[in-house]
């Protein structure tokens, strides 16, 4: 038989392209139009239906970028409908290649009742079935006319991305309003023909199951009047039936469709829009949901829950129906889907906990699964984050974006830093966004890596951001799809239903240990430097009002800040959200970001302040004494951790620091622990750690050494940076002045000012008294454009690898690049510290704000010894999509401690980040708890958040090690227990003697305690 395979094929994409797809809606006739165009930002529903209309027609321009405009659209059903279903078809101007980063709109009854969202691929909205001859119209639709940031050609600057810089010119021009017949048996022949078209594509040509279904086809088409073919769509289907019919083989991998529409909290639009996209999507899919028995829908981010109560009750009223009745699924159990790898241990924790608490309060529902598609990549602290919060189950998608590795496995066990594993999921159908297409069914089979031991994988089904969601017709294919032979076998299930199932088919897979690093987005590291500072500042903020005002709570009786804290926190995690605290969302976000951190740190420092006075006595700042608060887990300059004592009664610092000109230009800075050289250059090329007698300045190196590169990535400015960037550096040698300056024997500053390009850089090295370390300040005032700016410290130290700190605790990465998986990981992240070690001796560098670093080893030619160079992130230059990223003044405080273990990092690591605070008064504060080990960290001291007064501590070893020590309380202790996160207590009681709890602690394990007061 000859092979006529693309001759059908052809026919097909043609007839149902020109012919059967505009038969579904077989007659139509005008709507008519009025438009409102709000002045400035949204306005309230009620203002939007009743402001006057102008008229507005087919192929006029409407929507300035970022505008909002009111249509109210009319018509009549036509007497000769009547009995058939009909339908309002309205095109604001989409592109159905965008869904989700262009127009959309919501559309409103006359009362003023939600309807459902409009968008590219949505653009029906129901009018009757069946309808009433004479039958009058009336809608309105709220319209944003959000402009396309992300174009066909991607990643050209835009001024599009801030309000202040979009202009005026309108972005789109109305395509159709019509009312229109709506012919459900053409509707259904569309859905056969697409779902057995792109099966038959998949089929292999040798099998007779894809020649069944291709002269079935041929049967369809053949029985189709193209000029009536509404009157034969019936017989075509029946040509198609027998092909439909035919089951699944008995092996057919089995697909749990879970309905999504993955919306980014902020991203190419501001937060404000992520409110309405979050209204009009889940007006669509809790339509949709009475529409389709069959349909599961699940959507994640407690906040876009928290959005639409607040500013679409009515909306919300309907979510909270379809979620009691089971069919409208929170997923996740998270604040918003934040980024993992930046976020502190606390910040990491509370995402949890405000996420589940939300959904429990609400919904009465606790979710078993973490939902994370779409994230950077995953930090090694948080399978046991994720288990201390009551969850077992992860799933991720991104991962598949990764650029040089194929992640070896779908199904798998994901052990963390501390040894918790938790059962992890990555669906290989490799999108978030799956609509229901025979290549990502096929696609999906093909790539599972788990064939042979499981065979069940997840697809979440939806348009994302603003896109609508799932639709009719995806649910119409998924149903065709449920047992067909040669496809997989399609289910509509909750997320915990598919877990459950895999799991117990599955029970078994293989482990990953470590982090879960993306090969992709790693400037997301450093972009947007503000965002990033603002975050840690807020974060080591929030420690100090917990602390602080639950230790006035228990000492003074002060009242407890429950509401400013629970509010203030949910803003910081929103921020943290994976497309705003990585620095890849519009300049809009991030111009926002920066104001808000700002009125969340002076709130915050109000609460610290006001609980600090309390504490120290002040009785309006009348005395001349102070009162030195240390925030740290750690003991400091005599003052114990979580405690203050008066300015004078502090151990002065050993020793005292010294300055003495070179020769040949620079300075040579003492303090008896370290020697420290200063080049004429500025920079550091000794120092000598001299209780060892070791040099830490790799040999011709140089310590703060400014490095410049270009930096433009093939893809993704704000989010990449490729590893060619390498390939081309800048040494910034050139030294303006240079100067010393002293601070009565306890520091030396020498100060060099250095300019290059259009920017100017300020850096100032600090030795102190007593302290074994060398502190590092860099100030820049930063015009490039796509460059990146780095910061050397080229250490004379072997080793094959480092520890970078990560929530609670801290992962060990190569140094070395052996296989593609180590060369891979060219950026990298850490919190406060990254250690360097050899037997005997280490270096640590603590950091105040950044993120991103790279580390890299030297051999040299004379002795072949082996250095190691770590290099700190500072700035980048993308133009895309904020053309201004980072332009302007920024200060960086890093600081290299040599001779340090990992303990020192880590005390190093909160000294830097949490400084002492002097208030005025006299009195001594004892620490409300205090621990004996100084390898057991206090990561948060509070009280509980059910009002109850109970004090709330959670501690994790922090070095790696076992650890038992004692938890001693500042006060009567009446009961302690052991919680979760949510701080509900475990069976299990804590081992108390008196009024200390005994701790015993595996390697970075946490743990959380609520202490009853006597």
């Amino acid at each position: 038989m000859h092979d006529d395979r693309s001759l059908v094929e052809s026919r097909l994409k043609r007839v149902l392209d020109e012919r059967i797809r505009p038969a579904v809606h077989p007659a139509s006739v005008p709507l008519q139009a009025a438009i409102w165009t709000a002045p400035g930002e949204p306005v309230p529903v009620a203002e939007g239906l009743a402001a006057p209309r102008t008229p507005i027609a087919v192929g006029d321009a409407w929507g300035a970028p970022w505008s909002t405009s009111w249509l109210t659209v009319t018509g009549t059903v036509p007497e000769e409908w009547a009995g058939r279903t009909v339908e309002a078809l309205i095109d604001l101007g989409f592109d159905a290649n965008m869904p989700g980063f262009q127009c959309e709109g919501l559309v409103y009854r006359p009362d003023g009742s939600p309807v459902k969202g409009l968008h590219p691929r949505n653009q029906w909205v129901r009018i009757a079935a069946p309808a009433a001859g004479g039958e009058e119209v009336l809608l309105h639709v709220e319209a944003a006319a959000n402009p396309v940031i992300l174009d066909y050609h991607p990643f050209l600057p835009t001024g599009l991305g801030h309000k202040d810089t979009a202009g005026d010119r309108p972005q789109y021009r109305l395509a159709r309003m019509d009312l229109a017949v709506f012919d459900e048996t053409v509707w259904e022949l569309v859905a056969d023909l697409e779902v057995l078209g792109e099966l038959m594509a998949e089929l292999p040509v040798e099998g007779a199951r894809r020649w069944d279904v291709l002269r079935a086809v041929e049967r369809a088409l053949d029985a189709i009047d193209l000029q009536d073919v509404g009157g034969t769509a019936a017989a075509a289907r029946a040509e198609l039936a027998g092909v439909l019919a035919t089951p699944a083989e008995p092996s057919a991998h089995r697909l749990s469709a879970v309905g999504h529409a993955h919306i980014d909290s902020a991203w190419l639009w501001p937060l404000r829009e992520t409110v309405r996209k979050v209204a009009r999507t889940t007006a669509n899919m809790t339509a949709l949901l009475e529409d389709e028995p069959d349909f599961v829908f699940t959507m994640s981010q407690a906040q876009q829950y928290a959005w639409i109560k607040e500013h679409r009750p009515e909306v919300y009223a309907r979510v909270k129906k379809a979620v009691a009745e089971g069919r409208f699924v929170p997923a996740g159990g998270m604040w918003v889907e934040s980024d993992t790898n930046m976020p502190s241990s606390e910040a990491m924790a509370r995402q949890f906990v405000h996420g589940k608490r939300f959904f429990l309060d609400e919904f009465g529902i606790e979710n078993q699964e973490a939902w994370l598609p779409d994230t950077f990549g995953f930090a090694g602290g948080l399978p046991q984050i994720i288990k201390e919060a009551g969850s077992k189950w992860l799933l991720t998608q991104k991962i598949s974006w990764s650029q040089v590795n194929s992640f070896p496995h779908h199904t798998f066990w994901w052990e963390g830093i501390d040894g918790t594993r938790i059962y992890t999921h990555f669906p290989p159908i490799d999108t978030y966004n799956c609509s229901m297409q025979g290549r990502e069914i096929a696609h999906a089979v093909r790539n599972f890596k788990d064939k042979g031991r499981a065979s069940r994988s997840l697809a979440p089904t939806g348009w994302g951001d603003g896109g609508g969601g799932a639709t009719r017709e995806m649910i119409a294919k998924a149903a065709r799809m449920r047992d067909l032979e040669g496809s997989a076998r399609v289910r509509w299930e909750r997320p915990a239903e598919f877990f459950a199932k895999a799991q117990a088919e599955y029970p078994e897979p293989p482990v990953w240990v470590g982090e879960l690093y993306l090969e992709l987005h790693r400037a997301t590291l450093t972009s947007q430097a503000r965002t990033k500072q603002g975050n840690r500042a807020s974060e080591n903020l929030l420690r100090e009002a917990e602390l602080w005002s639950a230790t006035a709570a228990v000492r003074t009786g002060l009242p407890y800040p429950y509401e400013e804290l629970d509010r203030i926190w949910k803003t910081v995690l929103l921020h943290q959200f994976h497309d705003i605290l990585p620095g890849s969302s519009i300049a809009w976000v991030h111009r926002e970001a920066e104001a808000t951190y700002a009125a969340v740190a002076e709130e915050l420092t109000g609460i610290v302040d006001r609980a600090q006075r309390a504490l120290a006595g002040d009785r309006g700042g009348q005395g001349e004494s102070e009162v030195v608060f240390n925030s740290a887990p750690h003991t400091r300059a005599g003052i114990p951790a979580g405690g203050a004592r008066p300015a004078g009664a502090r151990p002065a610092a050993p020793g005292r620091c010294t300055v003495e000109p070179r020769a040949e230009g620079g300075f040579v800075l003492g303090n008896g622990l370290l020697r420290v050289v200063v080049d004429a250059r500025g920079l550091v090329v000794s120092v000598v750690d001299l209780d060892s007698g070791r040099e830490t300045v790799a040999p011709g190196g140089a310590l703060g050494l400014l490095q410049l590169h270009p930096d433009f990535p093939n893809m993704w400015d704000a989010w990449d940076v490729d590893r060619f960037y390498r390939n081309t550096v800048t040494d910034l040698t050139d030294a303006g002045e240079l100067t010393v300056a002293t601070d009565s024997a306890e520091t030396v500053t020498v100060r060099v000012t250095r300019a290059f390009g259009s920017s100017r850089a300020v850096q100032s090295l600090t030795l102190t008294a007593g302290a074994k370390r060398l502190d590092l300040d860099t100030e820049v005032d930063w015009h490039e454009t796509e460059k990146f700016l780095k910061c050397a410290f080229p250490l004379d130290l072997h080793t094959d690898r480092y520890a970078a700190e990560t929530q609670f605790g801290h992962l060990h990465r190569p140094t070395h690049t052996n296989t593609s998986w180590e060369a891979a990981k060219f950026e990298a992240c850490n919190h406060r510290f990254v250690h360097f070690e050899e037997p005997g001796w280490g270096v640590a560098l603590v950091t105040a704000s950044t993120y991103g670093h790279d580390v890299t080893r030297t051999v040299r030619a004379a002795d072949h010894g082996t250095t190691t160079t770590v290099r700190a992130s500072l700035l980048r230059a993308p133009r895309f999509p904020d053309p201004h990223t980072d332009q302007g003044p920024h200060r960086f405080h890093h600081a290299l401690v040599p001779g340090a273990t990992i303990g020192d990092a880590v005390r190093e690591g909160y000294r830097i980040n949490l400084p002492e605070r002097r208030v005025p008064g006299s009195a001594e504060v004892a620490p409300l708890v205090s621990v004996g080990d100084e390898a057991v960290v206090v990561s948060a001291l509070k009280l509980a958040d059910d009002g109850s007064g109970d004090v709330v501590v959670r501690v994790y070893e922090s070095r790696g090690g076992r650890a038992r020590t004692r938890l001693t309380t500042g006060f009567a202790l009446a009961r302690a227990r052991v919680c979760d996160l949510l701080e509900r207590p475990r069976d299990e009681e804590a081992r108390v003697d008196g009024d200390d709890v005994l701790i015993e602690l595996r390697p970075f394990q946490l743990l959380t305690l609520r202490l009853t007061r006597a």
